[in-house]
């Protein structure tokens, strides 16, 4: 997309990026409400006034909205029973929403989620595929673990000084035994500086990197390489999706750590980012070129997984969380009570998404900005 300006370069790989995710975790739905036979009334991708639409012979709606921050499925009679008198012109028996079992009804709900976990596997099952795994060859002798092999050049280590053949020794008083140990050191720490002992020759001296966080999943990099090499390994389509779907499970770990550590205080929650740090990402990583942008939507899909899964209300979480209430009850939960918690689900989600909206502005210098002008 070098053709397009910047700032329209950003627009549509931020609208190419959300729109893959958002139809397939859509998709997901749709897919699942057809095999459980719950008639599907209306697939939207986008909100607000309609660019394009049409309905296909099932009599469902399909349609794109010229607001591209989200999309839905709407599903016949997913209104709770009772709460309102179906209309009989309209109303399908048998094909609500609502008439489901608690199971079908999970099923549906969980669908959306799954197919962005599915989505992330394949991705990077493709990539080992083509391109390859990455591999890092090792070093021969272990004390050369902590070797820098390569300093990338204009990187935060090279402004700091670290040089080819520096050995690592410390950072922040910790000792390094491992270069996955600085690894996820570094990686915990996107724009704090990292004081880093080092020898070099007969001298040990202090360097302090400041890591930058990395377009694909914003985790600190300071742009050094250990003392093995980094090659790529393709592997055969079998392997290759084994190898995919592992490495989606690890790396939903890692978010799932990473949320943990923001609860627990370890992490600051100026890491929580909204749609404005995923259109700036978008931009920059579609820079990089087809791989890094295939990785990008890979780690976004599991993201986006993991959060529709949170036991919120609203969220696809919240209604597994519901359902499974339903199941230990026998019954639904009473409407007042279901009511409640949508209500304190819908706060704590807007809540949140004033938090992320915060943080955009702050890391795109807006808010340094505003305050530059009143004071």
């Amino acid at each position: 997309m070098e053709f397009l300006p910047e700032p329209f370069r950003t627009i549509v790989s931020f609208a190419v990026v959300l729109g893959v995710l958002i139809f397939v975790h859509e998709l997901g739905h749709y897919l699942a409400a057809r095999w459980r036979g719950v008639h599907v009334e209306r697939f939207s991708i986008g909100f607000g006034r309609a660019i394009a639409q049409w309905t296909d012979k099932r009599g469902c709606e399909w349609r794109i909205g010229w607001i591209p921050l989200g999309g839905y499925v709407k599903m016949h009679g997913m209104e709770h029973a009772g709460e309102a008198e179906p209309d009989p012109a309209s109303y399908r028996p048998g094909e609500a929403f609502h008439e489901k079992s608690v199971g079908d009804r999970a099923i549906v709900v969980f669908a959306g989620p799954f197919f962005n976990f599915v989505l992330a596997a394949l991705l990077f099952a493709a990539i080992f595929a083509t391109v390859g795994r990455p591999v890092q060859n090792p070093v021969e002798r272990p004390e050369d673990q902590m070797v820098v092999g390569r300093v990338v050049p204009q990187s935060p280590a090279a402004e700091a000084g670290l040089r080819a053949g520096d050995r690592i020794l410390a950072l922040d008083g910790t000792p390094m035994q491992q270069f996955t140990d600085l690894q996820h050191y570094i990686e915990a720490r996107p724009g704090q500086p990292v004081s880093m002992l080092v020898r070099r020759g007969d001298q040990e001296l202090t360097v302090t990197p400041t890591p930058t966080a990395r377009a694909e999943d914003g985790r600190g990099r300071i742009g050094v390489q250990g003392g093995g090499t980094i090659q790529r390994e393709r592997l055969d389509p079998a392997s290759a999706l084994v190898a995919g779907t592992w490495h989606m499970v690890v790396v939903s770990g890692q978010t799932l750590s990473g949320v943990w550590q923001m609860i627990s205080g370890q992490r600051g929650a100026e890491e929580i980012g909204g749609p404005l740090r995923i259109a700036q990402m978008s931009g920059e990583v579609a820079d990089m070129g087809i791989l890094p942008l295939i990785t990008f939507i890979a780690l976004l899909s599991i993201n986006l997984a993991l959060i529709n899964l949170f036991p919120i209300p609203v969220l696809d979480g919240g209604h597994l969380v519901l359902y499974a209430a339903e199941a230990l009850r026998g019954r639904p939960l009473p409407l007042r009570a279901q009511e409640y918690a949508f209500r304190g689900g819908f706060a704590l989600l807007i809540t949140l998404m004033l938090l992320a909206t915060w943080n955009d502005l702050t890391q795109l210098g807006v808010v340094r900005w505003v305050t530059s002008l009143v004071g």
